[in-house]
């Protein structure tokens, strides 16, 4: 399977970069070339960032940023209509791209479908919102806010979800009437650029989206510093996220980060174990592994860990690994060949620092090509090594014993991340105490990595600030303006009033 051909996206038009370079996009599933995408560069992001200017004053705002939250959620929710009618082509073209399995891909799709819609409500609510009055103690004034866009965002985005996270940012974004640069991974940009095509296609004013492929020296480092970008919002790595703070750090613009993580997953002694056992596992190997949130530090009372450990490789044993486009495939390929290697890595140096390859941690024998590796389980973990400490993108589980509750509750929260952290326990109360003790932004009672359109999403920590989804997604993008009026017909007498003879 082919991928369209294309350029970039700016000012409501397919563009050829100005440098005409093109990255080539390789299946990790076959290591084949299948096309290629636009290399954009500061050029482009200038001529992208200048119509996004123009979208947001043309007709004095009438079209977009001032138009109702009605008028915007209009065309999002023709996006969202598009999605679904397109949904069994782009699903292809993201398992291609990315390498997780297709009925994943799909799922995502109805995902990004539902972003959309959910943020064409929230734009609508923005016109009841409007102008809402604020009390005060003086009944000499009135005072009212308007909540206005932000302006021109630029949103970098990860390749784990290709399309899914670019809607993340996309969706508020424009439902709060801001005009955004959209700046994909460039290691997963296809299904992203066909949103390009179907913005065309449902007549989104010229520049409200722009979508600029290309590596991040060249492309996403100059929209982050650019004077003219109001505020960044971007998910990835900590490494990449601090950079970007520095960048917008020169303008002071605000900024959302969402990054990485190494979440905990507690598993207590009452728990039905092969319940238990489905949802770590799903936990962890969900999206080939390669998931910010993924809860990849397992913690398992030490009363049940042989047995839960048993059932934890039974259940691995049983995961279907393919080519993503195989019907029935639960685990696909690794999205490139760097962090192929990279997994690899750290699953070698793990078992050189003394830990114990329970399962996995090789290429399945039954794939001679593609970027694959069997879902690893690694126990006899201690608190020093590499693999209890860093992320590793990938489908690659480390597991630790616990004795009591409070032993759990600190070695979950050893880490320098706080995006998320689970627990497994038919102990409601005690679930109750531990989700109040975890530091982390999202909390998983009895399962792991449920996502909603309507409920928050980020983290603390090292895994970032801000929050993604939810009401707080849209306010993100949103400036909010006080305007207070002196309603009396007395002078305000504060100074004395001059002499009528002077």
């Amino acid at each position: 399977m082919a991928i369209p051909s294309r350029h970039l996206f700016v000012d409501g038009e397919w563009k050829e970069p100005v440098k005409k370079n093109r990255i080539s996009v390789i299946n990790p599933a076959t290591e084949q070339i299948i096309g290629d995408i636009p290399a954009a560069t500061a050029e482009d992001v200038a001529v992208a960032v200048e119509a996004a200017r123009r979208a947001l004053k043309r007709n004095g705002g009438k079209e977009w940023s001032s138009a109702s939250g009605a008028h915007r959620a209009k065309y999002l929710r023709a996006i969202a209509s598009k999605i679904i009618e397109k949904k069994t082509e782009l699903s292809k073209l993201e398992a291609i791209d990315c390498g997780k399995p297709l009925e994943e891909a799909a799922w995502d799709m109805d995902d990004v479908a539902g972003c959309f819609e959910y943020n064409a409500d929230l734009a609508e609510e923005l016109d009841r919102k409007q102008n809402a009055s604020v009390a005060l103690p003086l009944d000499t004034f009135k005072c009212h806010i308007i909540r206005e866009p932000i302006g021109v965002v630029g949103l970098i985005t990860p390749w784990n979800y290709p399309l899914l996270m670019a809607t993340w940012k996309v969706a508020p974004a424009l439902a709060a009437g801001c005009a955004a640069i959209l700046k994909p991974s460039e290691l997963a940009s296809v299904t992203c650029l066909e949103l390009g095509e179907i913005c065309r296609e449902v007549g989104l004013p010229p520049g409200v989206l722009n979508i600029l492929t290309g590596l991040g020296p060249e492309a996403g480092a100059p929209l982050a510093s650019h004077p003219d970008v109001d505020k960044i919002a971007f998910t990835g790595s900590s490494a990449t996220g601090s950079k970007v703070m520095t960048a917008a750090a020169q303008n002071v613009k605000p900024i959302t980060l969402e990054l990485g993580g190494k979440s905990p997953i507690v598993v207590f002694d009452d728990v039905d174990i092969d319940k238990a056992a489905e949802w770590t596992l799903f936990g962890c190997f969900w999206t080939n592994g390669q998931i910010c949130s993924a809860t990849s530090r397992l913690l398992v009372h030490e009363s049940i860990a042989e047995e839960f450990l048993d059932k934890l490789v039974m259940w691995a044993k049983n995961i279907k690994i393919s080519d993503p486009l195989e019907e029935g495939c639960r685990l696909g390929a690794i999205v490139s060949g760097g962090q192929y290697e990279k997994v690899l890595k750290f699953i070698s140096t793990a078992k050189s620092e003394g830990a114990t390859i329970l399962f996995g941690g090789q290429r399945p024998e039954h794939l001679e090509k593609g970027f694959y590796i069997k879902p690893t389980i690694i126990s006899d973990v201690t608190t020093s090594m590499q693999i209890w400490k860093e992320e590793v993108f990938g489908p690659v589980l480390c597991v630790k014993t616990f004795t009591t509750e409070e032993e759990a509750i600190e070695l979950a929260n050893d880490t320098c991340y706080g995006l998320a952290a689970a627990v497994i326990s038919d102990d409601l109360e005690r679930c109750e105490r531990v989700t109040k003790a975890f530091q982390a932004g999202i909390v998983w009672v009895n399962c792991s990595q449920p996502c909603f359109s309507q409920a928050p999403w980020g983290g603390k920590k090292r895994s970032g600030f801000g929050r993604e989804l939810g009401e707080r997604g849209l306010e993100n993008y949103q400036n909010v303006k006080q305007v207070t009026r002196y309603i009396s017909d007395q002078p305000w007498g504060w100074y004395n009033p001059p002499s009528r003879e002077l």
